[in-house]
């Protein structure tokens, strides 16, 4: 199962190096566009949900390291005031 690292830009111009186990992160999220924060983070709880059941149906058992991605973005998520607030997707890492 190929996984794939994606370089986010939060609203306050932070760069964080994110982890998914599939490559089902393009399917959510373009290269060098933004999300408004709610989506965002909507994107990335079916990304990360979906890549943790691939490796459940693969292995047996969910990805740790996708849920544990996901709770570090939802949390970071919360520290920004503004829903509108936008994250960039600055590049894929494959």
């Amino acid at each position: 199962m190929p996984e794939m690292r994606f370089i986010v830009t939060w609203p306050d111009g932070q760069d964080e190096e994110c982890y998914s186990p599939s490559l089902v992160i393009r399917d959510y999220f373009e290269e060098g566009s933004r999300y408004p924060l709610a989506d965002f983070l909507t994107r990335s709880r079916e990304a990360l949900t979906i890549a943790s059941d691939r490796v459940k149906a693969r292995y047996g058992h969910a990805c740790s390291l996708a849920l544990g991605q996901l709770s570090r973005i939802e949390q970071r998520g919360r520290a920004f005031g503004d829903p509108q607030a936008e994250v960039q997707i600055k590049t894929f890492l494959l």
